[in-house]
């Protein structure tokens, strides 16, 4: 298993570790880790969020692919989706594709600097891991 793969899999574990400025602690609600399961992710005070709802929509540790959906976000955004798909190279690491799709909110217009504010916050996790 991959870093990246472990961060998917123990997330609750791992994230608060390895990102202790941004997430005070992930608590499980519902399942085991895996599809169904609902995770609430607690932000460290002073964020832009106190909190936020992660669904686990599928993991297939066969295939690679996780899909999970954000929700409980901002004024903006209803939901968040993600489809992250792990490929796995010779040295032991990971190439990663990631699809990411917005819902917003009522008439709310998606600005080009949400996506990429977005993209950046779901890098930067990838990136603490491989450090």
């Amino acid at each position: 298993m991959t870093k990246c793969e472990a961060l998917i899999v123990d997330s609750h574990n791992l994230i608060p570790k390895l990102w202790p400025q941004a997430i005070k602690s992930i608590d499980i609600l519902r399942g085991d880790g895996g599809s169904g399961t609902v995770e609430q992710i607690n932000f460290v005070e002073g964020s832009h969020l106190s909190s936020m709802k992660n669904h686990v929509d599928e993991l297939n540790k066969e295939t690679l692919l996780y899909k999970h959906t954000m929700t409980n976000l901002d004024e903006k955004f209803k939901s968040i989706a993600y489809e992250v798909k792990f490929k796995p190279t010779p040295d032991g690491g990971s190439k990663n594709k990631m699809t990411t799709t917005y819902y917003v909110k009522g008439d709310v217009k998606l600005e080009e600097e949400d996506i990429k504010i977005g993209k950046e916050r779901a890098l930067g996790m990838y990136k603490v891991v491989e450090e």
